[in-house]
């Protein structure tokens, strides 16, 4: 991917956290996470199409963008990084208030 020089620090965590959700089996493992709290792999592999090491995929893409942890406990088990989800509707909300949307 080409870079783009001069991002601030937001746009750069925008784009790492909105090309890590740009997938639905990533858009379905988040959901999931929300809905439970916290889940081991085997959770997810059990409500998604996909083969154990296809989702351990996307939990490491999830997990490298900020948007997932995982700690390791027996299994590992994985949440919603704090804050993940409330800092995207504030990205969101600087960049289309009512000022600046048509």
């Amino acid at each position: 991917m080409k870079s783009i020089d001069g991002l601030s620090v937001g746009e750069e965590r925008a784009a790492a956290v909105f090309r890590a959700l740009g997938n639905p089996a990533r858009i379905r493992i988040v959901m999931e996470l929300a809905r439970r709290k916290s889940c081991q792999t085997t959770d997810l592999v059990g409500v998604l199409p996909l083969a154990q090491s296809t989702v351990s995929q996307h939990l490491k893409v999830l997990k490298d963008a900020g948007v997932i942890r995982g700690a390791i406990d027996g299994d590992l088990c994985y949440c919603l990084e704090p804050g993940v989800m409330k800092w995207i509707v504030e990205f969101c909300s600087l960049v289309c208030d009512d000022s600046t949307c048509c």
